[in-house]
């Protein structure tokens, strides 16, 4: 009978304790023959770009690597430098980011963009220190960028990273509470001698062999220092606090069509959710029942004769499900000269930056209107 147990690199064995410089130069020996071809890695030997290393830092943050691919070499060919992008309009850096989700990430991109270019020469700094002083660089973005770029000694921790020092070091307290002791046992390991290559050798050890299911424990250098694995509990680890449910909140947005048949759109005030986002007006989001289109209507762009459209659009943030009833009307005359916005056809509406909420908005109300484009 053919067996179809994974094979196995290392013998198997009880964990033993390792040292750190030994756990750090078989990682790294691993590394350089497994390490990961990506857009933004630069071959073997070579000085990896600053810029790149920070935009796909940036766009990686809560996406998937082959997600990020496609914009990455996208927004490299449109910007290719951090002068270029830190000279972009702010809706087109928007439009582009639009699928990656977490806007605020795409405004302060280019406010970084834009503080390299204007306070630091075009040039990242190369310390830590230096790079948590910028917009949207926190800690675990700085000590990467400082590795990678700069061949720092700097320790990473995103959720590859836990993953992979709970299960070493067997940790069963439940992140995030457990958060700073992972970062304390991570730096014990870090060494001194090629911490860029090591930083990507331990974020690809958690995303191709320390997986969260059904660990590749057979092929990991670690495989003799794994607490976890000597205690037959990798799979369990990381252990996380539960969530708990996320509320519902619940609001209305206002389609509005002028004479030419052209939707109000409007910019988002900067602080908040969607900061500085297009959308298709909305009033406030809150926890409550749905509210009558009468308790509504006080928030609407215009004064107009509104409609509820039927059905509900449905959207979920990171903390919140959303709920948006949608009211349509035409306003007629001049007074549509008088709302604040945009007014944009229906065929452009792609031009814009519109979040993915809004986009649901627009398809709902797409989908209630006549041939003719109207929504009566």
């Amino acid at each position: 009978m053919t067996s179809t147990k994974e094979p196995s690199l290392f013998p198997a064995a009880p964990a033993r304790t390792l040292e750190p410089a030994v756990l750090a130069r078989s990682l790294l020996a691993w590394y350089d023959s497994h390490r990961r071809v990506l857009p933004w890695r630069a071959p073997a030997g070579r000085t990896a770009d600053p810029y790149h290393v920070w935009l796909s830092e940036i766009m990686l943050q809560q996406t998937t690597v082959v997600t990020v691919g496609p914009y990455f070499e996208a927004f490299l060919k449109r910007w290719p430098t951090v002068a270029d992008l830190a000279a972009a309009d702010l809706d087109a850096v928007l439009h582009a980011w639009a699928g990656l989700g977490y806007y605020a990430r795409a405004r302060n991109l280019h406010k970084c963009a834009q503080a390299v270019a204007g306070s630091h020469g075009g040039h990242f700094p190369d310390t830590e220190e230096g790079l948590r002083q910028l917009p949207g660089i926190g800690a675990y973005t700085a000590a990467a960028v400082a590795a990678i770029a700069f061949d720092r000694r700097a320790t990473v921790l995103d959720g590859n990273v836990e993953r992979v020092m709970a299960r070493l070091f067997a940790v069963e307290e439940p992140l995030p509470g457990s958060k700073e002791k992972l970062r304390v046992l991570a730096d014990t390991i870090t060494p001194d001698r090629r911490p860029g290559d090591y930083a990507q050798a331990v974020m690809d050890l958690g995303a191709t062999v320390c997986v969260p299911r059904k660990p590749r424990c057979g092929q990991c250098p670690w495989h003799d220092g794994c607490a976890a694995r000597a205690a037959g509990i990798a799979e369990t680890l990381p252990r996380k606090t539960p969530k708990a449910d996320k509320p519902t909140r619940r609001g209305m947005a206002f389609w509005l069509l002028n004479p030419e048949g052209a939707v109000l759109l409007r910019r988002r005030p900067e602080s908040g959710l969607l900061g500085g986002m297009i959308e298709v007006p909305s009033g406030d989001w809150l926890e409550r029942p749905a509210q009558s289109l009468a308790a509504a209507g006080i928030q609407a762009p215009a004064a107009a004769k509104w409609r509820l459209l039927p059905g509900l659009v449905r959207h979920t943030f990171t903390h919140f499900h959303l709920e948006l009833q949608v009211a349509a009307a035409r306003v007629g005359g001049d007074s549509w000269k008088a709302a604040e916005g945009i007014w944009v056809p229906v065929d452009r509406l792609s031009d814009h930056a519109l979040p993915t909420v809004m986009m649901k908005v627009v398809r709902h109300a797409l989908g209630a209107s006549e041939p003719s484009g109207g929504v009566f």
